[in-house]
């Protein structure tokens, strides 16, 4: 049987492409027998070290470098790395400490927690050795010196001994032909290990398509109604429609047919719309309406787009109707932000982020009034500031932005972005609570710190960003996606906080936050800066993503696209799906017999 065997590695930085703050973590890889080693995550940082908070409420940026993965008593994995400042600089904070995360499976991490070494020296390096009597940990300080701490654990606690000198300390000499990788160490792993890692970590691809052998039908439309089964990388299925060319059979005569077919996709080129970030698709009494951030129009004014069909949203002479115009009374003077649809309490609401001038966004929202049109400004009652339960404005020191909004067990949330930046920037923050749907401008409970910006890839090229959030639910689940890095760039990216419907959604403790982005620009290299996103069904079922990137030619313009969301294997949601992944062209001609019977 051939060994399996898995690296850590931390990366180089690429000026542009890859920061510091991406490179400074774990990324993960694997090697099957003597074939290379392939990088997991496509060589995206999987395991990021939390940030510090500073004294003034600040984001203390913190990195990983040298990281040695090693086996726990009960077959678990663990991990040590050297914790780093901002730019890879010695860390004041981590002197005589040590990064150590637990995982079962290496797809969900304990948080990572600081080892006491005994010795306040800074670390240069750490590996995990094994002895006799046991594990023991072995490191140098930054005088090249090597010091030996036995590891002891009581269940899944872990203690050190006090240091000892030693003389001994092992050597990262794995080999990774991988881009820009500096090695760490590797073990082997069993077969059944590495497939998990792979289903979650490696890209879904589709791989083959099922049809039944045979059919009996009376009429083209049965045939038409047989689907494909398109199978993928991961075990996971999706059904797809197929055009049967139905004219192959002759339903007046009985007798078994061969007919083919080709499995139907539908997909949208990027971009849909240039200049459209932050996007919203909304379904509403038989027509489909479009919202956005309009960059095209310096975000001054909110416009909105009607048509049958959603490829009609997209039409070249589709009309743009202006439904809230720049108002110095009102003080709706800037921003015009991130608007959503969404039906609260069996009225439509528009929640969007209005300014009173410069950068200075709020959350509001406008209601449509009783048979008012959508396209119609008189239509919209006028729009109001989001209040906390005492009556006070949501934000009174910074700016509150991105306000999304869903219901679980009958009740109403509302989560949006926070930030302080006119004294020091806090970096924007995620909070959420409870709201009456009847008056779902007024909280009904106090505001909730969810996430802040604290990994890597959260924190790029100095844009701090924890901001977009919106809903997706399953049938246990609800999942919330939001962005991070620069809304303008390529850095920009999704990620997951995800809760059972049945918890209690205001207690952080009960959601868990993603390790590694859901989308980033890796996944599809020719739409950079993917994120802020929204989520929309169509007539068939299926689940679709609408989200801004970057037009790297257009000089960074955010513009609109579109695509489908796959559910892997697992039941969670995949969102880095190209329409080629999704769909290979060699896999969609078919073939089938059918038989008809008797004659009609």
């Amino acid at each position: 049987m051939e060994t399996i065997r898995l690296a850590v590695y931390t990366r180089e930085a690429i000026a542009g492409d890859y920061t510091e703050g991406l490179a400074n973590s774990v990324h993960i890889a694997f090697q099957r027998g003597d074939a290379p080693y392939q990088a997991l995550n496509r060589n995206y940082g999987i395991l990021f070290p939390a940030a510090e908070i500073g004294e003034k409420n600040t984001i203390v940026e913190k990195g990983a470098v040298k990281p040695w993965i090693f086996r726990l008593p009960d077959g678990a994995f663990g991990i040590v790395a050297v914790r780093v400042a901002k730019g890879g600089l010695p860390d004041a904070e981590s002197v005589g400490r040590l990064l150590f995360w637990r995982s079962e499976d290496l797809v969900k991490f304990s948080e990572g927690r600081l080892l006491e070494l005994g010795i306040p020296r800074p670390v240069g390096a750490a590996a995990v050795i094994r002895e006799e009597d046991g594990p023991a940990l072995v490191w140098q300080d930054d005088r090249g010196v090597t010091w030996r701490n036995a590891i002891r654990f009581d269940g899944d606690a872990l203690t050190l001994s006090p240091p000892e000198k030693t003389e001994t300390f092992p050597e990262m000499s794995v080999v990774l032909p991988i881009t820009g990788a500096i090695p760490g160490n590797e073990i082997p792993v069993s077969e059944e290990e590495l497939e998990k890692l792979c289903a979650a970590w490696l890209p879904i691809v589709s791989t083959a398509v099922e049809v039944p052998e045979e059919v009996e039908a009376e009429s083209a439309d049965a045939v038409t109604r047989v689907r494909a089964r398109v199978v993928y990388s991961d075990g996971s299925v999706h059904e797809k429609r197929v055009a049967w060319r139905t004219d192959e059979i002759d339903f007046g005569k009985p007798g078994v047919y061969e007919v083919t077919g080709e499995v139907l996709q539908k997909t949208y080129a990027f971009p849909l719309a240039r200049g459209y970030a932050d996007p919203v698709l909304f379904q509403w009494r038989g027509s489909w309406y479009f919202l956005a951030t309009n960059d095209n129009m310096g975000q001054v004014g909110l416009y909105v787009r009607e048509a049958d069909t959603v490829d009609g949203l997209f039409a070249p002479d589709v009309e743009e109707h202006l439904i809230l115009a720049y108002d110095e009374a009102c003080g709706f003077k800037s921003t015009f932000w991130a608007p959503e649809f969404h039906l609260i309490g069996g009225e439509l609401y528009i929640l969007l982020a209005l300014g009173s001038g410069g950068i200075t966004p709020q959350c509001h929202m406008m209601r449509l009034r009783k048979n008012g049109a959508i396209t119609d400004p008189d239509g919209w009652e006028t729009p109001v500031r989001v209040r906390k339960k005492d009556g006070s404005f949501l934000a009174d020191l910074g700016i509150s932005l991105d306000m999304t909004y869903f219901e679980a067990n009958g009740t109403g949330y509302l989560v949006w972005s926070y930030r302080e930046w006119y004294d020091v920037d806090t970096g924007s923050m995620l909070y959420i609570a409870k709201t009456d749907p009847h008056r779902p401008w007024q909280l009904t409970s106090d505001p909730v710190l969810l996430s802040r910006p604290l990994f890597g890839w959260e924190n790029l090229d100095g844009t701090i960003n924890n901001e977009g959030p919106y809903p997706l639910l399953t049938d246990d689940k609800v999942y919330l996606a939001y962005s991070g890095g620069s809304a303008a760039d390529y850095s920009y990216v999704v990620g997951w906080l995800k809760a059972s419907l049945s918890a209690d959604l205001l207690d952080p403790k009960n959601w868990e936050k993603s390790s590694a982005p859901a989308l980033s620009y890796y996944a599809i290299p020719e739409e950079p800066g993917s994120g802020h996103n929204s989520f929309f069904k169509t007539e068939e079922g299926d689940t679709m993503i609408a989200y801004h990137a970057v037009l790297l030619s257009d000089g960074k313009k955010r513009s609109t696209g579109i695509r489908r969301v796959h559910f892997d294997r697992n039941g969670v949601p995949r969102l880095d799906l190209s329409a080629e992944a999704d769909l290979a062209p060699a896999l969609r001609p078919v073939t089938m017999r059918v038989k008809v019977s008797a004659a009609q």
